[in-house]
């Protein structure tokens, strides 16, 4: 402990300095003195509220911050902000800049206009995700004039109404992004370009939209970003508006255009020499000589992503020898992907960091040991389905690319135990997917646990010879872990469940089909894996009452649970959905000794703050009406399997 007098001798300056040299998990620190706790209450900047018990005494606490994140707090609504501005000083407000509301359904536009209004420095605001909004909602962000960024993904009912107050009431808009919201045309689009001149990333993703909109667009001098995914109604003659307009575009989107064609973008390319990425994937059927020629003049390409797009080894070596600066290339479900075109691909492109190649099954060792020796800089690697690479380009991999952090292996029957030890040469990975890899066992997986400690993903699905020697190794080594998918690996009992209870750090955690856990080895997991978020329990079926109690007890972070086809009883659902207060997401499916009764209740145990819910389609008549539609008001969708 240190004394007192110590820390007098201390400046504040010298405090700040070593805060700023901690990690994200500063708890230890405040717990040390009330001096430690003042500091970083005075000069913490971010807050992310987990649980909404917390938040009145948190927002007290830290009165300094300027972003503010309340997405995985479900139960947001327009009392509880009326109960935040009204508990004396609401200091927090007045240096908020960026407010996070992603997925708070529950709060309307009376909540949220009190809400705006109260943060006259706003400067950007995230309600993706928030389905059930619409142009009353639109309205109230509208009053946010000094707003520069604004996130409105699956906001349902935003009309072209609500989008022209939002380009009135905030001209000063620099990113935009309007994806799914389907009820906005090209009245709305036009107005928005016309008043928020400013404008450097549109997302109109998905958009009834047509080339009138393109445009209009055309028109945004600033712009930089353009995204326009899914815009069937969008053709070449929109893409040629653009060719004479935002001067400044650097990265364009038209992935699954399927009325835009190598023409269009052509004209595209052609007004736009400082291009940096382009994105095609799924709207050509074919990548064409002329087009790839016109590649020749973007200098600084850096990004091309043609996912699904029949091409050629001529093609892919035009690119290799055309675009020398390109530092990530999409080829995922490309049609006519040979060992020789990557080749030649790469002996040009040798400064790629990413390269997806899923399901492009021609590929072998020849192609993948190419791009080990050309390619040293690699950071990702996708090779999913790409069921002829051995172990004898994994050698290569781990002999050349040390900088690996992410690789697919994903239903690749030649990866083996072999294989996985020289993968572990590369101690830098990240993120790792193994699955349908039949053919390795506990002793290729311990290679992985001895060498590559930063490791936070695995994704083990139906790895059928892993079992719990190999999870032993896994946590011993991997202490990071945060998403682990264990799903079908059958030869996991509860002993292998008590060694990932000692993963600190496990959020995501999939565990479904695996026949020989009970209720033993998930009480391990739920008193020891504090963080865990999302747990897929489906088709495990000898965890019973016991098992899932304690999960209600202990896991209070759970977000996301799926208990389908497992033994529950009514009266420990109905204590498991209304004790996780933070749970948004819930399967619910075959429940066999769970009654019509029983769900209702533990439904409304949970209606205020289930975001979604999926359940047996028979049930759909059986359920009460009235809670249904209790449901629907409280902003939860009901999947019916």
């Amino acid at each position: 402990m240190l004394s007192e007098s110590v820390l007098c001798l201390l400046t504040e300056d010298l405090f700040i300095r070593v805060l700023e040299k901690l990690g994200p998990d500063r708890k230890p620190w405040r717990l040390v003195c009330k001096e430690f706790l003042r500091v970083e209450s005075a000069t913490r900047k971010s807050i992310r509220i987990l649980r909404i018990e917390f938040l009145v005494g948190l927002l007290k606490k830290f009165c300094n911050i300027e972003t503010l994140d309340l997405s995985l707090c479900p139960r947001i609504e327009d009392g509880v902000v009326s109960v935040l501005l009204s508990q004396g000083s609401a200091s927090w407000t007045r240096g908020l800049r960026r407010l996070v509301l992603s997925r708070a359904t529950g709060l309307g536009h009376v909540g949220l206009e009190i809400l705006i209004r109260a943060c006259p420095m706003l400067e950007a605001v995230d309600v993706s995700h928030c389905w059930g909004y619409g142009d009353r909602e639109a309205a109230a962000l509208s009053c946010a004039a000094r707003l520069r960024e604004l996130n409105m993904d699956k906001c349902l009912g935003v009309t072209d109404i609500g989008l022209a107050k939002i380009a009135v009431g905030c001209g000063k808009l620099e990113k935009l992004s309007l994806k799914w919201c389907l009820e906005i045309s090209d009245l709305g689009i036009d107005l928005l370009c016309k008043k928020c001149l400013d404008l450097k990333f549109l997302d109109v993703s998905y958009l009834k939209v047509t080339s009138e909109s393109l445009r209009s667009i055309a028109s945004l001098s600033r712009l930089e970003v353009f995204v326009m995914v899914g815009c069937s109604l969008v053709d070449d003659v929109g893409l040629r508006f653009l060719e004479k307009g935002c001067p400044l575009l650097k990265a364009i989107d038209v992935s699954r255009c399927d009325c835009v064609s190598s023409s269009g973008l052509i004209s595209l390319i052609s007004g736009h020499g400082d291009l940096e990425q382009l994105d095609a994937g799924n709207c050509l059927s074919e990548l064409s000589a002329p087009l790839v020629k016109c590649l020749e003049n973007l200098k600084q390409l850096r990004i091309i992503r043609i996912d699904g797009v029949r091409v050629s080894d001529f093609i892919l070596q035009t690119i290799g020898t055309n675009c020398k600066s390109l530092v990530e290339l999409g080829l995922s479900k490309c049609i006519g992907v040979t060992n020789k075109g990557i080749m030649q691909l790469v002996s040009g492109c040798c400064n790629l960091k990413i390269l997806d190649l899923t399901c492009c099954r021609f590929i072998s060792d020849a192609a993948i040991t190419t791009i080990a020796d050309s390619c040293p800089d690699l950071v990702c690697l996708k090779l999913e389905s790409c069921d002829m690479v051995t172990e004898n380009c994994i050698y290569q991999l781990g002999l050349n690319c040390l900088l690996l952090e992410e690789l697919d292996l994903t239903d690749c029957s030649g990866v083996d135990d072999i294989a996985l030890r020289y993968l572990s040469r590369c101690s830098k990975l990240v993120r790792l997917k193994l699955g349908l890899c039949t053919n390795i066992s506990d002793i290729g997986l311990a290679h992985i646990a001895c060498n590559c400690p930063n490791m936070t993903e695995l994704d083990l699905y139906r790895c059928v010879r892993i079992g719990d020697d190999g999870l032993a190794a896994l946590t011993s080594g991997c202490k990071r872990l945060r998403k682990l998918n264990l799903s079908y690996c059958n030869r996991i009992t509860d002993r292998g469940m008590e060694y990932i209870s000692h993963l600190d750090e496990l959020s995501d955690l999939e565990l479904r089909g695996l026949s020989n856990i009970t209720s033993i080895g998930i009480r391990a997991v739920a008193i020891s894996c504090q963080r865990l978020a999302d747990l897929d329990l489906k088709h495990c079926e000898k965890i019973d009452d016991s098992g899932f109690w304690t999960l209600a007890f202990y896991s209070q972070n759970l977000r996301q649970i799926n208990m389908s086809y497992c033994a529950v009883s009514d009266m420990v659902l109905c204590f498991l959905m209304g004790n996780l207060k933070r749970l948004q997401d819930s399967k619910l499916v075959f429940l066999s000794k769970v009654t019509v009764t029983g769900l209702e209740v533990a439904l409304r145990a949970c209606c205020g703050r289930i975001k979604k819910v999926k359940l047996q389609r028979s049930l759909r008549f059986l359920l009460s009406s009235e809670m249904l539609e209790t449901l629907h008001a409280r902003g939860c969708k009901i999947r019916w399997d």
